[in-house]
């Protein structure tokens, strides 16, 4: 025993490195939430950008995640997590230095490739090293870092873009991808799965990135293009686009084609045998199957909401970055308390119980915020409501980790972590897309209607006022309202941004409940119901 000590507190010494590492890539998420109004003024950039900005790494990030756990189960699990930290900090370096729009969302692209080496690479690092009780306490820190710290990322962006600047949201990853690095090459052991066999899924990867990138780009674009007729000039790489028909529903049939057509290539080379990216045979494990289901639709609800409220708080209530973070940090506490707080009702209750009980915890957070945001709401109002959410969040997302990977077989841990976290990042960037969407268009359709009764606003002053207020996701607003020509439309446009944030949380909470409903499946898992084994 005395010889196993050493070892077995390298262990845990290389679990908190790891746990690290995935704090940096889920902080890179939020981080720059707070920074979207600074970085929309610095580079001037339109509120399409400004989502871009965020959906370009989510959405390379999801893509990415099969791939990268089926090359890190081949090539060496310590190896591809490394290679991600470097990709991700130096992309992280060009990111702070971006010049323009453009700059900053081509070196979030390669964040999001970074990330997407990382995140999978982690928990099947823990999955390959831990075992019994010590794998589900594993889980627990993995999950609970991704519950505190996607909500500690706006406050982190919040003192770093108020006190210096928006791009030290990116260069802090310098010191932390430093640490990470050092940390995880001393002490986690290098696995990887020797049975692997020969060969590549190419075509498998290609479909899957196509069929989510032109998904969640027609959930973006579907308001600035049209749904269904173009409603302004296109061109892509140069290409310009002739038709009268918009390119979004073009892009949602490529992207149903392209996953429809992933699903039968895989269903077909796992019949003859043959390497896949996805082996379809997991979702036998029926607590991996509904794990997954319960993971990505609870993911689309929670990442959804903060990309609105930091814009509400920022340009409505006139908050700085830095008191915006404050504002949000309740939910961080909210998370971080619920977590060891999980553990022991996981022990009780069992783990299926304990993420029921978190997604009923974030919903009633979701619609406390939905039922009570105006343009004159306090932090006080909305602190207690996020301190409740992210208690939900706490509970529910360590929780999950464990039901989805506990009848994995350590073989196929880096396709069945990669699966659970492409689950995740698929419903996080369809949240955004999403929710997004509900929020610029509630906010437009009502700004539209509230300025028709404006005195002496011309039809032209009026589009071109809703086109400045969704144009630049909020940023206008504090604008318009101190100047005394133009303080009713101001006043206008907070209502209207009030009216489209509490839709965007009523939309958040109603895919909760779906999640909430898929989740009650999850106690039919047999082991996976009773933790990881």
């Amino acid at each position: 025993m005395e010889r196993e000590a050493p070892v077995d507190r390298r262990r845990w010494l290389g679990l908190f490195f790891i746990a690290l590492g995935v704090a940096m890539i889920i902080v890179d998420a939020t981080i720059v939430n707070v920074a979207v109004p600074s970085i929309i003024r610095d580079l001037h950039i339109t509120s399409t950008d400004a989502q871009w900005v965020q959906e370009a790494y989510t959405l390379v990030f999801a893509a990415l995640l099969l791939t990268a756990g089926r090359l890190a189960d081949r090539l060496g699990r310590r190896r591809l997590f490394l290679v991600g930290v470097v990709v991700f900090v130096v992309s992280s370096l060009i990111a702070a230095r971006a010049g323009t729009g453009v700059e900053l969302i081509l070196s979030r692209v390669v964040q999001g490739v970074g990330g997407a080496m990382m995140l999978p690479t982690s928990l099947s690092l823990i999955n390959a090293n831990f075992r019994g009780r010590d794998r589900g306490i594993a889980f627990a820190v993995w999950g609970s870092t991704i519950g505190g710290t996607a909500a500690l990322g706006p406050l982190l962006g919040g003192w770093l873009t108020t006190s210096y600047s928006w791009r030290w949201a990116f260069g802090i990853n310098l010191p932390l991808g430093l640490l990470v690095f050092l940390g995880t090459f001393l002490l986690v052991v290098e696995s990887k799965d020797e049975a692997a066999a020969r060969g590549a899924d190419v075509f498998g990867a290609v479909l899957s990135v196509l069929g989510f990138a032109t998904l969640v780009f027609g959930l973006i674009e579907g308001r600035t293009y049209g749904w269904w007729t173009l409603q302004r000039p296109f061109n892509l790489l140069g290409v310009h686009w002739t038709l009268s028909l918009s390119p979004i529903p073009v892009a949602f049939l490529v992207g149903v084609l392209s996953l429809s057509g992933f699903v039968m290539l895989e269903r077909r080379r796992n019949a003859r045998g043959q390497v896949v990216l996805l082996d379809l045979s997991l979702f036998r494990i029926t607590s991996f199957r509904n794990g997954n289901i319960a993971a990505g639709i609870v993911s689309l609800g929670e990442f959804g909401l903060l990309f609105s409220l930091p814009l509400w708080f920022q340009n409505v209530r006139g908050y700085t970055a830095f008191e915006t973070g404050l504002a949000l940090l309740p939910l961080a506490l909210g998370s971080f308390v619920s977590s060891g707080l999980g553990a022991q009702l996981g022990k009780l209750r069992g783990p299926a119980f304990t993420v029921q009980v978190g997604i009923a915890l974030e919903i009633v957070g979701v619609a406390g915020i939905g039922a009570t945001v105006a343009p004159t709401t306090s932090w006080l109002v909305t602190s207690p409501l996020l301190f409740v959410y992210g208690m939900g969040v706490g509970l529910a997302t360590a929780q999950l980790t464990g039901v989805v990977l506990a009848d994995v077989p350590v073989a196929q841990s880096g396709q069945g972590s990669g699966t659970q976290s492409t689950t995740r990042q698929i419903g996080s960037a369809f949240g955004i897309a999403i929710l997004g969407t509900v929020l610029f268009v509630s906010v437009g359709n009502d700004l539209s209607r509230q300025l028709e009764s404006v005195p002496g606003l011309s039809a032209e002053a009026q589009l071109q006022t809703v086109d400045a207020v969704t144009g630049s996701a909020g940023a206008v607003i504090p604008v318009l309202a101190q100047n005394p020509q133009t303080a009713v439309v101001g006043q206008a446009a907070k209502e209207a941004f009030s009216h489209g944030t509490r839709n965007s949380a009523w939309a958040a909470a109603f895919f909760l409940l779906i999640g909430l409903g898929a989740s009650t499946s999850l106690g039919r898992s047999g082991k996976g119901a009773s933790g990881a084994q």
